[in-house]
């Protein structure tokens, strides 16, 4: 197998220390050596994958590398004997298009254990319009549920509403019932946010422009913090009694800066999202439920597809905060 190859979009360190990014023939002998080869038909493109892109070493410690968190395919064998040849699977998360080879080539080979059977009620293609982003923003609201923050409770803030993650988390939202309030810097993107089901639609400096008080005005049940930063730290202060913050993601930082007073007072959880090392019986749980979602209720500009030809365009845009909804790679 070694001197046969596939394509993909390969990024490289060149001398100067800057990286390009092309779509070539890569070898097999370039893949990890795991249980589970798998012919790669759909990808999407992630936040984590741009920056992985661009030669980002907290995300891969090493070049040439082929990101791509997310894939859907077929399986071609298994040395674990736990999947059959023809299977169609979906891989998200791990170290996928982090530290090993990734969806943006046309095979992927993962440990058994990484691999989810494609659940009845989506296709290979379906799947990536959700991917990690989907799963990341299911997994949050298993998260709220499990605190109890039902449709009936009260208002839900999710925040960098535009994005992979926070317009999936309107639509889930929605689509269960909870009246959604959705957070943007994009307010020219009002509409399309109404469209995934939000109840009403705010500018991002509504949460953040409220002061330094240790707590403020209760607005909403629970929420779904999808950027980080001061962010986060306005939500926590304006979440309700009992209520729950899933926190998702750090785009506008790492540092998390509050007080005690919403946790001590007011009985606010906050709620991390690991979706990248979520245990099986959890994963199986999250795609089950994102199975249940009707597709056919998203706008159809929500998702844009791509070629690998096209990835660099798009990894640009997303990295300049440009991307709405989800852009689903597909392979030949």
């Amino acid at each position: 197998m070694s001197t046969k190859t596939f394509k993909a979009f390969y990024v490289e360190e060149t001398e100067e220390g800057s990286f390009k990014s092309e779509v070539q023939q890569v070898p097999f002998s370039f893949l990890p050596k795991n249980e589970v080869l798998i012919r790669v038909r759909y990808s999407s493109l992630n936040y984590k994958d741009a920056l992985s892109a661009s030669g980002n070493k907290g995300v891969t410690r090493t070049y040439p590398h082929i990101p791509g968190i997310d894939a859907s395919g077929i399986v071609q064998e298994d040395r674990s004997g736990t999947f059959s040849e023809g299977d169609e699977v979906i891989v998200t998360g791990r170290d996928l298009g982090s530290n090993t080879s990734g969806g943006f080539g046309e095979y992927i080979s993962v440990p058994a254990d990484w691999v989810v059977k494609l659940p009845e009620g989506l296709t290979l293609e379906t799947a990536m319009f959700f991917g990690t982003a989907g799963f990341t923003a299911m997994y949050g609201v298993k998260r709220l549920q499990r605190e109890q923050i039902d449709p009936e409770g009260g208002r839900v803030l999710v925040t960098g509403a535009t994005g992979g993650v926070g317009s999936l988390a309107v639509f889930f939202l929605a689509e269960l019932g909870y009246d959604v309030v959705a957070a943007t810097g994009k307010m020219n993107e009002e509409s399309f946010l109404k469209l995934l089901g939000a109840k009403e639609v705010i500018n991002r400096e509504q949460v953040t422009n409220v002061g330094n008080s240790l707590m403020l005005s209760r607005k909403w049940n629970g929420a779904i913090e999808a950027v980080g930063g001061e962010m986060l730290d306005a939500v926590i202060r304006q979440t309700n009694h009992d209520g729950a913050v899933a926190c998702c993601g750090n785009i506008l930082g790492h540092e998390l800066n509050t007080n005690i007073y919403p946790f001590i007072l007011r009985g606010v959880s906050l709620l991390g999202i690991d979706s990248a090392i979520c245990k099986m019986p959890m994963r199986l749980k999250i795609w089950d439920s994102i199975s249940k979602i009707d597709v056919s209720k998203l706008p159809n500009r929500f998702i844009t597809t791509v070629h690998l030809e096209g990835l660099k365009d798009e990894v640009e845009r997303i990295l300049k905060g440009g991307q709405v909804g989800r852009v689903v790679v597909i392979h030949d």
